[in-house]
């Protein structure tokens, strides 16, 4: 389990291809603390981390994840979101993050607010996952806040240190993202077409 307050950046340094599965080499800041067999939110992505030399680290992607999130599209020297599981001591600074993507989203505005930036996302409606206003999301793995919302999109409005330590300041007009939609709202969404 995440809480969505990302940790620290990473910098893909190199991809092979092995078989169907994609293996990704990440340069961070976290790489020498990490474990062989360690879960680790990579754009609000959990991979377990197979390999670990000097400040690098390696994760396996497999078929499913590739095509589910945005994964597929990275490339060299793109920059990633990393958090680590939640210790059971730890603070919840975020909000319950499961690390398992639902669906991929698209930036469809940035506006720069003169002290923050309101970022405006769009995705398919379709899967009958939502929003609420002041509700928790989670993009690309960071624990967000929802300033309003509307059928299939919502806005968020990002301080400068989150602009500036996770990956928004590359987020522009046209790029993909992972989204995670809060497990409570997925869990009454669910209710509502059960037949009890």
């Amino acid at each position: 389990m995440f809480t969505g307050i990302i940790e620290a950046i990473g910098n893909i340094v190199d991809i092979q291809k092995d078989k169907e599965n994609t293996i990704f080499t990440v340069e961070s800041p976290l790489s020498k603390e990490l474990k062989i067999d360690q879960s680790l939110a990579h754009n609000g992505v959990c991979l377990t981390v197979t390999h670990i030399e000097d400040n690098k680290h390696q994760v396996v992607a497999i078929h499913e994840t590739l095509q589910k999130t945005n994964l597929g599209d990275w490339k060299v020297g793109d920059i990633v979101n990393l958090e680590r599981s939640m210790p059971s001591h730890g603070r919840f600074d975020g909000h319950i993050v499961q690390g398992h993507v639902d669906q991929i989203g698209e930036c469809i505005s940035v506006v720069d607010e003169q002290g923050s930036w309101r970022f405006t996302f769009q995705y398919d409606p379709s899967t009958k996952n939502f929003t609420v206003e002041k509700g928790s999301i989670c993009v690309n793995g960071a624990s967000l806040t929802v300033v309003d919302d509307a059928k299939g999109q919502f806005s968020v409005a990002i301080i400068p240190y989150t602009f500036e330590h996770t990956n928004f300041h590359k987020i522009e007009k046209g790029t993909k993202i992972n989204l995670e939609f809060d497990i409570l709202g997925k869990y009454i969404q669910k209710l509502k077409t059960l037949d009890l």
